[in-house]
C-alpha cells in the first residue's frame, strides 16, 4: 500500500518561499509517477506540476513557471516542490499524489494535504 505524507506548509508573506515534502511509503519515488496539486477554497482541485517516474517534468501550469521547483530525492524517497516568490493568490491545500503512468485528479494515491497560506 502506497502512502504518502507531506509536510512544509505553513503561514508567509507575499515573496517569501517555502518548501513542502512528500514523503512515500510502499514503493519508490522511482516506480511512480508523481505530482503536486492544490486546492484554493470554492474551487476544484488542480495540477501544478508533474514528474514521471524517471525524474522528468512533464507538466507545469503557467501559474508555477519560474516560481515553483518539483524533485525528487530517490535516496530519501521524498518528493518536493519547492516555492518562491509566493503569491496571495498561492493559498490552498496543497497534496501530492502518485499513479503509475501520469497522476491526475482521479489518481488512487494522495497525502493528507499541507496548508499554505500567503498573507500580503
Amino acid at each position: 500500500q502506497v502512502q504518502l505524507v507531506e509536510s512544509g506548509g505553513g503561514l508567509v508573506q507575499a515573496g517569501d518561499s517555502l518548501r513542502l515534502a512528500c514523503v512515500v511509503s510502499g514503493r519508490t519515488v522511482d516506480t511512480l509517477a508523481m505530482g503536486w496539486f492544490r486546492q484554493a477554497p470554492g474551487k476544484e482541485r488542480e495540477v501544478i506540476q508533474r514528474m514521471s517516474a524517471g525524474g522528468t517534468v512533464t507538466y507545469y501550469a503557467e501559474s508555477s513557471k519560474g516560481r515553483f521547483t518539483i524533485s525528487k530525492d530517490i535516496a530519501k524517497n521524498t518528493l518536493y516542490l519547492e516555492m518562491s516568490s509566493l503569491r496571495p493568490e498561492d493559498t490552498a491545500v496543497y497534496y501530492c499524489a502518485a499513479d503509475n503512468l501520469i497522476v491526475t485528479t482521479t489518481s488512487p494515491y494522495w497525502g493528507q494535504g499541507t496548508q499554505v497560506t500567503v498573507s500580503s
